[in-house]
Order: structure tokens, then C-alpha cells, then sequence
């Protein structure tokens, strides 16, 4: 009979994800998931199948995560063009807070993967296309509500604002405070 599970996968997943998002795919070793998760190579393989599974898991909980944060910002009452600048303050304040500056996740995994892993760049494509129509939607809801132009075309601000986004989060990482940050953000917001 086998020893039943000393850990929980739920909880190893998120632990994986702060290793991957702190070092990357290619740098994260076996043994700095075995370490980070507490448990054994046994264990590991035997619950997740592989390294790369484990990154899929935690990728996607990563995405989870931040595209319910994105868009709950986004679905709030108020001004579209608040919102949208909230949304925006909200990514640059948490990679501003971060002491490792690991920026976002899925940007990470893009620059480093985009090409050579399919399921990796699948992931991160599917995230951005939920990015990207979030803001869609709410550029169409400022559109209806005459914050913006009717004449623009939403989708094309959709695809503006995560190219925006993406910018800002690797910008992020190497900014030594918020003051360009926010000129982008104001530029951004302000030329809707």
C-alpha cells in the first residue's frame, strides 16, 4: 500500500508559481521545486508528471489570479477612463512593491519561451486575448457612454492598452520609481 500524500497540491502549485515567476522557467532546477515545496523528487513527479506540468499548473494559476484581479478593477462602477487608470496603477503598483521585481509572469514566460515552448506560449497568448478583450469591453462601454470616441475602433484600443500593459510591467522592473510609469499611464488613459 501506498504512503499517502504528505502535502497538498493546491498549495505546492502556488509555492511552484513564486519559484517560476521568480526564476524563470529555464533557471528553476527540480531540486529548487523539491526545496521550495517541502517534498521529495518521488513526490514531485509522481503528483505533477513533470517540470513542465508543474510550470503549466502554475502559469495558469498565475493567470487566474490576475485576470480576475484585472478585470474586477475593470467591471467596477464609475468612469471608464478611472477604471482604466486604475487597472493600470494597479499592475505597475504591485511590481513597483515587489522587492524581487519579477514583473508579470506571463510577460516573463513570453520573452523567454515564446517560440520554443507551444504550450507555454499558448497559455500566454490565451491571457493576453482575455486582457486584451477586457479592455475591449470596456472601451466599447466608454464608447456607448460618450467617455470615448465613437469613431475609434475599440479593438484596436484593446490591442493599445495590453501592448500598454506589457510595457509598463517590464518597465516596471527596472524603474527606479513610478514617475515614468505614470507618464505612460496618463498618456495612455488621457489620449482615449
Amino acid at each position: 500500500m501506498g504512503r499517502p500524500k504528505q502535502f497538498d497540491p493546491d498549495t505546492a502549485i502556488a509555492q511552484a508559481m513564486e519559484v517560476f515567476w521568480r526564476k524563470g522557467y529555464a533557471a528553476t532546477t527540480p531540486q529548487d521545486l523539491v526545496d521550495a515545496l517541502g517534498i521529495g523528487k518521488g513526490s514531485l513527479y509522481n503528483t505533477f508528471g513533470s517540470k513542465h506540468a508543474l510550470f503549466e499548473q502554475a502559469l495558469r494559476r498565475y493567470r487566474d489570479g490576475q485576470a480576475a484581479a484585472l478585470v474586477e478593477i475593470l467591471g467596477e462602477p464609475g468612469p471608464v477612463k478611472e477604471r482604466l487608470r486604475a487597472a493600470l496603477w494597479l499592475l505597475v503598483e504591485m511590481d513597483l512593491a515587489d522587492p524581487d521585481r519579477r514583473g508579470c509572469m506571463a510577460v516573463n514566460t513570453a520573452a523567454e519561451l515564446a517560440g520554443t515552448d507551444e504550450v507555454a506560449t499558448e497559455l500566454v497568448r490565451r491571457m493576453f486575448d482575455r486582457t486584451e478583450e477586457a479592455f475591449c469591453a470596456v472601451v466599447e462601454e466608454g464608447q456607448r457612454a460618450g467617455e470615448i470616441a465613437p469613431g475609434r475602433d475599440a479593438q484596436a484600443v484593446g490591442s493599445l492598452l495590453l501592448n500598454t500593459t506589457v510595457g509598463l510591467r517590464l518597465m516596471a522592473r527596472v524603474a527606479e520609481g513610478p514617475g515614468r510609469l505614470s507618464r505612460v499611464i496618463d498618456a495612455m488613459v488621457d489620449s482615449l
